[in-house]
């Protein structure tokens, strides 16, 4: 268990507060429901199993989105994985994200996904974008330049702002 929570805050209140960030992230990620609810519990496994001391909330929350960006990495390269066929259930996207934009969003290539998710729906900076990945700030820049060129050409003529 965490040794403390900034502001006195409990296991359960940290859960409410970001369980929503790090299910979007994980969908975003695996593009399925069931995966990112998997990858949601493990995530808050981890933390309850985390000999961690946390400065601040945004620690925290930056703490839960590495987490999440390395559950799902394992996921996708296990072997398991590989060799599954996705359910197509007719659900494409969380409830509340359904729109043009995000569609589109999911289509693209994981790494482009990501870098987008966490800086236009997160509102992450690029360094701290490498930091959660584990990539350079030139490697995310470019992910979210060639992300924004594809979302423009896809999305061109209509009337969509991005």
């Amino acid at each position: 268990m965490p040794k403390n929570f900034p502001n006195g805050m409990s296991l359960e209140e940290v859960f409410d507060k970001y369980c929503n960030t790090v299910y979007r992230l994980a969908y975003a990620r695996v593009g399925n429901k069931y995966d990112a609810e998997d990858i949601l519990q493990t995530v808050f496994l981890k933390l309850c199993k985390a000999d961690v001391e946390f400065a601040e909330e945004e620690h925290i929350k930056a703490w839960l989105l590495k987490v999440t960006v390395n559950s799902s990495k394992n996921l996708l390269t296990s072997g398991f994985f590989r060799f599954t066929e996705p359910l197509h259930d007719g659900i494409t996207a969380p409830e509340h994200e359904v729109s043009e934009v995000y569609l589109q969003v999911a289509k693209l290539p994981l790494k482009y996904r990501t870098a987008v998710h966490l800086h236009y729906y997160e509102g992450y900076s690029v360094k701290e974008i490498a930091e959660i990945t584990g990539t350079n700030e030139a490697t995310v820049k470019t992910r979210l330049k060639r992300a924004r060129a594809r979302l423009a050409e896809v999305l061109k003529g209509d009337e969509i702002y991005v």
